[in-house]
């Protein structure tokens, strides 16, 4: 029989207020969408490819703002191309080895990362994978650490993937930091995955970066899309950590440090 104390104990995901407070998603998609007119602000690209995967459940209609946004900003930015993303399902890992390939086959660069949710599990591994054509690494709200069922959303993974979670030879390896520099972005009042569970204690070239946001809105979030703009403007081979200076940046990013 389980004590209270293991009762305690038992990873959880964001409770309901949080859960509710996901209906903001509405609000940021119309933030996002009506301040088009302001993305020629965001820091502009040098024209290299960025392959964005989303989250779970989700296809590429779930990040078209995003790459909307990325495009507008001089970036060559790439679907993934394969549907709804239903979890490790066999050959869903092959062929996104192979649509990375592919881009930075035809493009002759390294090619940067973004991942959405789970997107960003699959993007930290293939750069772990594939650290010669990957330039660098951005996730948001994605569960690479902590207990996976400190999310809201492992039943469904379990139920749309036919894996189950929790078994540390699966789970254990996400912690690592990808050998490429790596950025997550993510928010304290994340209704589906816990924050906790998306801090990255890695290496010199990692960092955090802590907006607030919902978890369906972080792809759409006006303040996220800035933040990727400033990741990937950054020249090849001189990564810096973001800069927090100014009026504007404190008030829509957090210090990780004092999280």
């Amino acid at each position: 029989m389980s004590t209270t104390s293991d009762h305690t104990a038992r990873p959880r995901g964001p409770g309901r207020l949080l859960q509710a407070l996901e209906s903001r998603v509405l609000l940021e998609l119309g933030a996002a969408l009506a301040s088009r007119p302001l993305w020629g602000l965001a820091p502009e690209g040098d024209g290299h490819s960025v392959l964005v995967l989303p989250g779970l459940a989700a296809g590429d209609e779930s990040t078209r703002v995003l790459r909307a946004f990325l495009s507008s900003r001089n970036f060559d930015a790439q679907a993934w191309k394969q549907g709804r993303n239903l979890g490790l399902r066999p050959g869903v890992l092959d062929r996104t080895r192979k649509r990375l390939h592919e881009i930075a086959r035809q493009s002759g660069r390294k090619v940067s990362l973004v991942g959405w949710s789970l997107g960003g599990v699959y993007a930290r591994e293939l750069a772990k994978e594939f650290p010669d054509i990957t330039r660098q690494v951005i996730t948001l709200g994605s569960p690479f650490t902590g207990h996976p069922r400190e999310t809201n959303a492992w039943r469904l993974y379990e139920f749309v993937s036919g894996h189950r979670i929790g078994t540390e030879d699966i789970h254990e390896p996400l912690r690592t930091t990808p050998p490429v520099p790596t950025t997550s972005i993510w928010s304290r009042t994340d209704g589906v995955v816990s924050w906790r569970c998306s801090v990255e204690r890695g290496h010199h070239e990692a960092e955090n970066i802590v907006v607030e946001s919902s978890h369906l809105g972080l792809g759409v979030n006006p303040a996220v899309l800035y933040a990727i703009a400033d990741r990937l403007s950054q020249p090849e081979g001189q990564w810096k950590p973001f800069e927090r200076h100014g009026a504007l940046k404190h008030l829509f990013y957090r210090d990780p440090q004092r999280v």
